[in-house]
Order: structure tokens, then sequence, then C-alpha cells
């Protein structure tokens, strides 16, 4: 395992941290597996875990918090996250701060998280959603003031909308987030455009999400995949999703390298740019916590290769499923 300084913050995170979000919200999670695969990468050393309240109403923090107890002499960086006091996802412009993080709810919310994390203090508290509208009102800032002067959070971020890559900028100039989340992979380019350039001037972390473009760059959907009734992907690769999914990632095939897969791909692609600090990877089973751990092996992609895939950004807008 390979590491990066996580922006100012001076941690050395691993690039392949683990995305905790399948482990309790989606169909087919067994939690022996889960167990397995979770320490299995701890193993790997990997040292960065991004969970979120939402994440089965805190079940996923305390999968975390479980782990925690089986390595008490290891450093792991815990990453959670404050839902919107409206419970929507994601925020909009005419939402009010009040709806969705009086400072109330932003300390309520972390003290939940701590009960469930079974901590005393949370390494990265996140919100959920944001809008760059809030950057200017004071409610959030005070409670972070408080959270960080009680020992209970050492630094806060933003986990940014789908496909809205610069409603966070304003946020990251008040100089109270120390990191960011974003969706960043082959298709998802424009992080790069204004973005990761204010965070390598403002030396704030990235963590680069949903790298398999929340399973199209695995390579294995088609036209007719369907998912289980109350998996959250039943309702996002609907037709109008789904089949141009599938064409871009069908376009990306004949450029995979031989003896490589496309997640192997997705993520060496991601690996590439250093302006990212750590990947997180939904992983539920030992087989793909150990191929994903495999890539950060300080090998990068070709330059060609890295300029034709660089071909395959697509910008996309939020949608009513885009969610």
């Amino acid at each position: 395992m390979q590491y990066r300084r996580f922006g100012r913050t001076n941690w050395n995170v691993s690039e392949i941290g683990y995305g905790m979000w399948g482990l309790a919200g989606w169909k087919g999670s067994e939690p022996v597996e889960i167990d397995k695969s979770l320490s299995r990468s701890v193993e790997l050393g990997c040292n960065f875990f991004d969970t979120a309240w939402a994440y089965g109403n805190g079940k996923s923090e305390q999968i975390l918090g479980k782990l925690l107890k089986r390595y008490p002499d290891k450093k792991l960086y815990v990453a959670t996250k404050i839902p919107a006091k409206n419970f929507k996802w994601p925020s909009k412009p005419s939402y009010k701060l009040e709806e969705c993080f009086p400072a109330s709810h932003i300390i309520d919310y972390t003290e939940r998280s701590l009960k469930n994390l079974g901590v005393d203090c949370i390494d990265f508290q996140q919100f959920h959603v944001w809008e760059d509208g809030w950057a200017g009102h004071d409610d959030w800032k005070k409670a972070i003031e408080k959270l960080k002067n009680e020992g209970k959070v050492k630094h806060f971020g933003v986990s940014v909308n789908r496909w809205e890559p610069d409603n966070v900028l304003d946020t990251l100039r008040t100089g109270y987030i120390d990191g960011v989340q974003v969706i960043y992979n082959i298709f998802d380019q424009n992080p790069e455009d204004n973005l990761f350039p204010l965070c390598r001037k403002l030396d704030i972390g990235i963590i680069a999400r949903v790298p398999f473009d929340e399973g199209t760059l695995t390579g294995t959907l088609t036209k007719e995949t369907t998912f289980p009734p109350g998996d959250w992907r039943a309702t996002y690769f609907v037709p109008e999703n789904l089949i141009p999914s599938v064409e871009h990632a069908d376009a990306l095939k004949p450029l995979i390298p031989k003896g490589m897969t496309m997640p192997e791909l997705a993520l060496r692609f991601i690996l590439c740019n250093s302006d990212v600090h750590t990947i997180i990877p939904g992983m539920r089973t030992v087989a793909h916590t150990e191929s994903n751990i495999a890539t950060s092996d300080g090998q990068r992609l070709d330059k060609s290769l890295r300029l034709k895939l660089k071909e395959h950004r697509w910008d996309r807008k939020p949608t009513a499923w885009s969610q």
C-alpha cells in the first residue's frame, strides 16, 4: 500500500481507502464476509474508512466501531457524515441552511456518530450534502468551532453533491473545511477544472468517491441488468441512465491493457492524479478488497493510455434520478 499526505491535516492516508455505504444499505451484504473484508483491508495497509450516519441509520458506523476495537494498536482514520436535517439527497439551492444544518443538528448527529463508533473524537466529520450559498452563514461555523474546541472532531469536510464539483468553492475559502469528498472517475473528470486547483492552492485533502461510477466501470452491467427491490441502484440505474452508462463502458473496453480488468483500470486512472489523496471504493468481499488494494503499488498507467482515457470524459448534470 502506498500513502499520501491528506492536505493540511498532515495525515498519511492509504491511497485506497474503504467506502462503507454498501455494508449497511444494499442488498446482498453478508455480515461475516464484511468483517473478513474489513479486517483484510487493515492487514493490507488500508487506514482510511469512510462511513455516514445515513448508511443504515448508524449501522455502518457501528460496523466500523467494531473494527476499531479489533485493532486498538493501529491508527485507522475515521471519516463519517452528518445527514441534512431534512434528510433529502442531494440538497438544492432553494434549501435554507436552517433546514439542513443548524448548529444544534450538527452537534446532535456528531454525538450520535461518536456513540455508534465508540470513540471520543471523530477524525473527519463531513456534511453529507452541501450548497455553496451557505458559505457566508455563521451557524455551521459556530458548531464546528464548538465541536473542535471540545475535542470531539479533529477536522471537517464536505461531501459534494453528485456532478456539482463547483458547489463548494466559496465554502473552502472560509478556512473551516480541511477536506472534500467528490465523485471523480474516468467519466467524471470535471473536478479537475476548478475544484482540484483550489484544493491544491489551499492544501485541502481530496477523497475520490464512486471510482466505478456506481458499477458502470466494473464492466459487468448490461442494458438488461436489474437490481433487487430495495437496492438503491434500482432507482439510480433507470433506463435513461443504464443504457448510456453501459454504452460508455463498452466504448472503454478496447483500451483495457492485456491482463488488466476494467475496475483496475478505473482505479489506476485516478491514482495517476496526485491531487487525489485517497479513493474509497465500496468493498463487500475479501476478493474485491484484495484486488482493489493491489492497485496501490506505485505503478502508473502509460501516458498514451492516460491521454486516451481523458477523451472519455462524460459531463453530466443532476437529474431527478441521480440523487
